[in-house]
């Protein structure tokens, strides 16, 4: 792995990536979609192109000469599928084509654990993948159409399943700075977390191993919403959580949807991000990181996130979510 090309670079996990890579010495090219986001990697040794999921022409500049690419960006929002289906789905596969055509040799898709309904036991690989959300349909739908291009090829295709994502750039963290999250749901049910830089490095060594496969990965142990937040409020007293009962914000959100519709920008506020927050998903512990011979930096929660919250201090960030700007 010598030429990397990270799609998503100004988002969330795209950037710890970008930084995990540059910090080894590799200068990674970044795909940009809105250049006015381009002045948060400023800090990092790394190549950007300007280029977007629906344009075709950008995507054969930004894997010209690349042997590998580690790709997250979509509309990376719970909203419906015709929505999301154009970058996920479309915006995919035409960069697979693209890298393709150009002789790239490793291809790294983050996909979701929402691909799962939910489930009575942990996730294995032999879990079916039967989403009802429409963000995990596009994303199982372009899980597929990779598949079935890579097999078209010599590209080695790696598909990573992440959980819930966290790390002092993550929109939820956002909103803990300020002191106060809303849980739509009883914050009962257990899910799957992983902390930004292990989902990084997992993304990454896939890409260095030229590992092949479709698995979830997550860390070693699950969490209800309700210990997660416990957790965070150990070391930021003033936090809380607030509660809204299920039915109440899926009505909420179903009222707010046709302004949101109207508006015309990305938002997480959606019956589909009401779903999904309550659904019960956890992951069977090192699935995934037994595979690339690799030991989770954050363990579980209690190592993740006191480690989040020490990053909350030292910087400045704008979520792509919150970004209006172009």
């Amino acid at each position: 792995m010598r030429r990397v090309l990270i799609t998503g670079g100004t988002g969330f996990i795209g950037y710890e990536v970008a930084k995990l890579l540059a910090g080894c010495g590799l200068q990674p090219r970044l795909l940009v979609r809105r250049p006015l986001r381009a002045p948060l990697l400023s800090s990092l040794d790394a190549v950007l192109v300007q280029g977007d999921l629906e344009s075709a022409d950008s995507l054969d500049r930004a894997v010209a000469g690349v042997d590998t690419v580690i790709h997250l960006a979509a509309r990376a929002v719970f909203e419906e599928y015709s929505l999301v289906r154009p970058t996920i789905v479309d915006g995919s596969t035409a960069l697979m084509r693209a890298a393709a055509r150009a002789g790239v040799q490793k291809f790294v898709y983050a996909s979701s654990l929402l691909v799962y309904e939910e489930q009575k036991g942990p996730i294995d690989a032999s879990t079916p993948a039967t989403a009802r959300l429409g963000y995990g349909k596009a994303k199982r739908e372009a899980e597929a159409a990779l598949a079935e291009l890579a097999a078209a090829t010599s590209i080695a295709l790696a598909v990573v399943r992440l959980p819930h994502v966290y790390g002092a750039r993550d929109l939820m963290f956002e909103q803990v700075r300020r002191g106060r999250v809303l849980m739509p749901g009883n914050g009962s049910n257990e899910f799957a977390h992983l902390h930004v830089t292990d989902a990084a490095r997992v993304l990454i060594r896939a890409a260095e191993r030229g590992w092949q496969g479709v698995l979830p990965v997550a860390d070693d142990q699950p969490a209800s919403w309700r210990e997660f937040f416990a957790e965070i409020r150990k070391y930021y007293p003033r936090f809380r959580e607030v509660a809204v009962p299920q039915w109440v914000a899926t009505l909420a959100t179903h009222v707010l949807t046709p302004f949101r519709r109207l508006r015309g920008v990305p938002s997480l506020h959606t019956p589909a991000a009401v779903a999904g927050w309550n659904l019960n998903l956890a992951v069977t512990p090192r699935l995934l990181w037994n595979e690339l011979e690799l030991e989770p930096e954050f363990p579980t929660i209690y190592q993740g996130i006191p480690a989040a919250l020490d990053e909350c201090i030292a910087f400045r960030w704008v979520h792509p979510i919150l970004d209006r700007g172009r």
